[in-house]
């Protein structure tokens, strides 16, 4: 008996499983385009309702899953740009609103305050409390406290005395042994420095902004009966108490300070969201030309 099926030839067998491979490979890359734009459709709708920080979360989730799907990415591109500059107007918009209310704050806490600001030598002045400007504590030591008009919060420990101490920190404490301290700063002639005349020697240390916050945030938290030692650290022993008076001043420049820095932060914002929106324009502007 003769068997009449046919085979076919082997390079009509590999011609076929190319073609299905082919084909199979075709509406997979149609699927991955399906899908690609579903995202790409989902990331403009989040846009749309101003949901930015969604809209970049999906836009980010196109280029990690869809790297080959070079029309789906450049649309996304531009829609990212649109959606950083809808950020940065978003963020002026804010800027705008609150700084007004930030700036009439800080006109009401400021009336406790003495602006001091020497245009010779000095780009930014500063707000000290009125009692204890230098010329009310000459030849005195005390804790002098103030901010400048970007925000910056300072604490100086000032000496005055027949020895020389040599200090370069500050520990501040309360009878039940609770304490804070500034971080040490250096002889320098600047931030530390001392001079001697009529055989009395004065030494003034400043202690700025992450250097002293912690002791400034330990007398904040205090209450008014509170007794707080003041003791001049890394030289010779020295120590006082501050006066109710010096810890309404460290109160009042830290509700001051916290005001003023957020107006400088706004003031930055607003000039990087502009920067931003300049730079976005441009290469939209290029992109459809």
């Amino acid at each position: 008996m003769i068997n009449k099926t046919k085979t076919l030839p082997r390079f009509c067998k590999w011609h076929i499983i190319f073609l299905v491979a082919l084909t199979s490979l075709f509406f997979s890359g149609c699927g991955k385009t399906k899908e690609a734009r579903a995202h790409l459709t989902e990331a403009k709708n989040l846009y749309e309702n101003q949901q930015y920080e969604a809209a970049k979360i999906a836009i980010d989730t196109i280029r990690l899953r869809f790297p080959r799907e070079i029309a789906v990415l450049k649309e996304s591109l531009a829609l990212m740009r649109l959606v950083e500059r809808g950020q940065s107007e978003r963020n002026i918009f804010y800027c705008d609103s609150l700084t007004p209310i930030r700036m009439e704050e800080a006109e009401q806490l400021k009336k406790g305050f003495k602006f001091e600001k020497n245009p010779e030598y000095q780009d930014v002045g500063n707000y000290v409390w009125q009692q204890m400007t230098i010329e009310r504590n000459v030849e005195r030591s005390y804790i002098r406290c103030g901010v400048d008009e970007k925000g910056e919060i300072y604490l100086a420990s000032v000496y005055f005395g027949s020895k020389v101490i040599n200090h370069t920190g500050l520990k501040l404490s309360t009878p039940d042994g609770a304490y804070a301290v500034t971080i040490s700063v250096p002889y320098d002639g600047g931030m530390n420095y001392r001079f001697k005349d009529m055989g009395n020697t004065t030494e003034v240390v400043t202690y700025k902004s992450e250097k002293c916050i912690d002791a400034v945030n330990f007398v904040y938290g205090l209450g008014d009966k509170i007794r707080i030692k003041a003791e001049y650290t890394g030289g010779a022993p020295f120590s006082l108490y501050l006066s109710e008076n010096d810890k309404q001043a460290i109160r009042a420049t830290s509700d001051l300070a916290a005001v003023l820095s957020d107006i400088e932060a706004m003031r930055k914002e607003k000039e990087r969201s502009l920067k931003i929106i300049m730079y976005l324009d441009e290469r939209l502007a290029g992109e459809t030309k």
